[in-house]
């Protein structure tokens, strides 16, 4: 992983749009700072598309889409994306399922929350588990005492045996029954939110993250950009990003924004 000061500036200066992790990327320790936010909008203003690629629930993506400064909003880590048109005043909402199959999943993981709840000690179900169209978020470091990598390991596996697929976030381990990801929706999003093919284009394109279920991003993005706690994860990852901020979780996130305004000349972050 390199610096983010050794992307070269004519690379940065070709950036054309941000998808971002949200949770310890964005956000900071579990909120969102006015430095973040404000990173959000100078991207947007700057005629840079924003698109956040999460974990987190239906419930929130339908608040983020409609406001925060973006085009579009990837959730439940690819089950869905939506985009909120703020001429029209209409939710756009596109399910890598339909609803009777994620009904019957929500089912299935009902019971395999009970199981991965009674044979992992210390875990939890997600706060936020009320809001998901189509997940289990099971919490291993958020409102919950952090559980070492060998507890980690055994929810994963809970997952695997049951034939769900399972990623682990810097909060989470979230699963599901599909054959959907955070990239496969994300590849969608752009063709139909952006107008891009991400697969011609994604030299133009930035994916900023920090930790395991991002790895795919990682890999996928020739410039993607970790924030400096994405090395808490170092020999975790399946792939890395190429370049690593001088700052964890949303002060990284600022440091990438400003760096790319930069370099397209568009000034420093107020």
């Amino acid at each position: 992983m390199l610096p983010l000061s050794r992307m070269p500036a004519a690379v940065a200066a070709s950036v054309r749009g941000v998808f971002a992790d949200i949770d310890d990327t964005i956000t900071s320790a579990g909120r969102l700072s006015a430095a973040a936010y404000a990173a959000l909008h100078a991207l947007s203003d700057a005629g840079l598309d924003v698109v956040p690629v999460t974990g987190r629930p239906a419930g929130w993506c339908d608040h983020i889409a409609r406001m925060w400064p973006v085009a579009a909003v990837v959730g439940e880590n690819g089950a869905f994306y939506f985009r909120y048109d703020h001429a029209s005043r209409r939710m756009q909402q596109r399910f890598a399922q339909d609803e009777s199959t994620r009904r019957a999943g929500r089912e299935r993981l009902a019971a395999l929350a009970q199981r991965i709840l009674a044979q992992v000690p210390g875990t939890a179900l997600a706060s936020d588990q009320g809001y998901r169209e189509a997940d289990l978020a099971i919490d291993w470091c958020e409102d919950v005492p952090a559980l070492d990598a060998a507890a980690v390991a055994r929810v994963v596996a809970q997952f695997h045996a049951a034939g769900a697929s399972a990623k682990v976030s810097s909060i989470h381990v979230n699963g599901w029954f599909g054959a959907y990801d955070k990239l496969g929706m994300t590849r969608i999003a752009a063709r139909e939110c952006l107008g891009v093919d991400l697969d011609a284009q994604r030299e133009h394109y930035v994916f900023v993250g920090d930790s395991p279920n991002d790895a795919p991003m990682f890999d996928y993005f020739p410039n993607a950009v970790g924030v400096a706690n994405v090395r808490a994860f170092r020999g975790r990852l399946d792939a890395e990003p190429r370049y690593v901020t001088e700052g964890e979780s949303g002060a990284g996130f600022s440091e990438l924004a400003a760096f790319l305004l930069a370099a397209r000349g568009d000034g420093a972050l107020s």
